[in-house]
């Protein structure tokens, strides 16, 4: 993300008077004043449900959000049922114990903080998302070079119907879960690795965080959405590649949201990029309409498809990471529940 213009020349003017001046220059320190940062959505699929609050610390060489540990957060809907999100260990993210998105309710979020202050989320229709129609896969291969595993790959592609009714909008994410017998590394003076077992079965994790497939019925109402492009899967082995594909019908405010985000984290930093703006979200301060919230708190529609992409058709040796050695016997290490690691076997693991 691209600094503030006035942060860059200040970074700038300290860089002049280190070299033109003996005694060194210590800048002040830039205060921004703390923000709350929501996360969080109520689907049509079975929860829980999962609200994150953290906010803005100081502006340093360093980005650091604050947990928002204590506050009480409701999700409530347009037919007066509500449920308080209950907080989750360290603190600063809240979860739901029986409340079930339903398809053509509208949800919103309220939080009261600690320090007493009110914040409350625009009403969101949650509507459903079209079903997939296909998932597929396609083996390309870079031209030119001498060809290695690191210029092949698989990119899957879905098929979907889009709605005759006019106004609707999609967002695309995706899963990679691949298992391991590994749960901890460590890099040895000569080079090698050493691990530590699982203690049960345990999934790696990888998603694509930085990915924003977006897209809109503007030019496409009612037709057919063919060959949407969702990943690319590298050629690191021969055996399948399991992955989960959701389809999310998201309102035009999360559409707008994202669509501002991508565009603020796709600029280069030339001198005909446009300057960065402040990407506002759907939740505001009640007691300080100018006080700065970010995040986006929905209600979102999912369909979801899996596919096993078949990798055995690559070509020579796939870019292998390099081997764990896991001395024997040795210690094992619980496989934790969380972002990047899962002891819970996904949806349609067959293998």
């Amino acid at each position: 993300m691209r600094l503030p213009i006035f942060v860059l020349a200040q970074l700038l003017l300290c860089a002049l008077l280190v070299v033109s001046c003996v005694t060194e220059f210590q800048p002040d320190t830039v205060s921004i004043p703390p923000s709350l940062i929501i996360e969080g959505q109520v689907t049509d699929q079975s929860g829980p449900y999962v609200i994150k609050l953290t906010r803005t610390a100081d502006y340093s060489y360093k980005s650091l959000n604050l947990l928002e540990t204590g506050a009480t957060v409701i999700i409530s809907d347009n037919l007066g049922n509500k449920e308080t999100l209950k907080e989750q260990a360290p603190g600063g993210t809240y979860q739901t114990t029986g409340l079930q998105g339903v398809v053509g309710r509208s949800y919103k979020v309220s939080i009261q903080t600690k320090g007493g202050k009110k914040y409350e989320s625009d009403a969101e229709i949650l509507s459903a998302a079209p079903l997939i129609s296909k998932i597929y896969s396609e083996y390309t291969k870079e031209t030119g070079g001498v060809s290695s595993a690191k210029n092949q790959g698989w990119d899957v592609y879905l098929d979907t119907k889009d709605p005759d009714a006019p106004g609707n909008y999609y967002r695309w994410v995706w899963t990679h879960y691949e298992f391991t017998d590994v749960c901890s590394k460590q890099d040895q003076p000569n080079g090698t690795i050493k691990g530590l077992g699982c203690c049960s079965n345990c999934w790696n994790i990888t998603r694509c965080y930085t990915c924003i497939n977006i897209t809109s019925d503007v030019n496409i109402n009612g037709k057919a959405i063919s060959r949407q492009f969702i990943s690319r899967v590298p050629y690191k082995s021969t055996s399948a590649y399991y992955i989960e594909v959701q389809q999310q019908a998201i309102s035009k405010g999360a559409y707008d949201f994202w669509k501002s985000v991508r565009q603020l984290t796709s600029n280069t930093g030339g001198l005909f990029d446009a300057a960065p703006s402040t990407v506002r979200g759907n939740v505001h301060a009640l007691s300080d309409p100018t006080e700065m919230v970010y995040g986006y708190f929905g209600a979102t529609g999912i369909s979801e498809q899996y596919m096993n992409v078949d990798r055995s058709n690559g070509e020579g040796t796939p870019d292998i990471d390099p081997p764990v050695f896991v001395p024997q016997p040795s210690a094992c290490v619980v496989c934790e529940n969380s972002l990047y690691r899962t002891p819970n076997k996904p949806r349609w693991w067959n293998f």
